[in-house]
């Protein structure tokens, strides 16, 4: 059980914490896109499905509107990938 609130983990893939956030906006930061790049919130696996909403919400309750936040940009986290690649039928044994 958490005995503080303040350790709810926010983004799952990166570890940040509820508190690490509410840190940042009370030195200034008020973007989706300042927090990604300072957390790294919205660049694991889930690429910001699960944490970015909730980051959104803290934001809001801070004063900046969910309608006035701009959604950072999405980027895939590979590099581009041809699909003749997947396509080749290799057998791997042999």
């Amino acid at each position: 059980m958490l005995t503080n609130p303040q350790e709810v983990i926010i983004c799952r893939c990166e570890d940040v914490t509820l508190a690490e956030i509410r840190q940042l906006i009370r030195e200034g930061y008020r973007s989706l896109d300042e927090l990604k790049r300072l957390l790294r919130c919205g660049m694991g696996p889930c690429q910001g499905r699960t944490c970015l909403p909730l980051i959104a919400q803290e934001l809001a309750a801070h004063g900046v509107p969910i309608a006035e936040q701009r959604w950072p940009t999405f980027r895939p986290p590979t590099k581009p990938v041809k699909l003749e690649l997947f396509a080749r039928e290799d057998d791997p044994d042999g």
